[in-house]
């Protein structure tokens, strides 16, 4: 994946990621996905990196992770269900055709 962002420092990319993060409410992973990296490097720009450049912005991106990680639990049991609803509806579907 070509990195469709330049920047002309790693604070600047934190910074960057981090204002992204607090317009949208975004985890780690979507965030990594729009700028084109990992999801390791993002957490360590918006905890550690963005902390000595910015203590405000941190506190504040630290309020979004914190939100995150309290439903992360929620989002995961949302995809469980959707994927086996996927599966029900899969199995039906199939034997609907083989019994006409």
């Amino acid at each position: 994946m070509s990195n469709r962002y330049h920047w002309n420092s790693i604070a600047e990319r934190a910074e960057a990621e981090a204002h992204y993060m607090l317009e949208t409410g975004c985890t780690v992973r979507a965030c990594a996905e729009q700028f084109g990296t990992s999801k390791s490097t993002v957490h360590k720009d918006v905890t550690e990196r963005l902390r000595r450049e910015n203590a405000q912005l941190w506190a504040a991106v630290r309020k979004v992770l914190g939100v995150n990680l309290r439903e992360r639990h929620l989002r995961g049991g949302d995809a469980t269900r959707r994927m086996y609803e996927k599966r029900r509806r899969a199995r039906l579907a199939a034997a609907d055709k083989g019994g006409k």
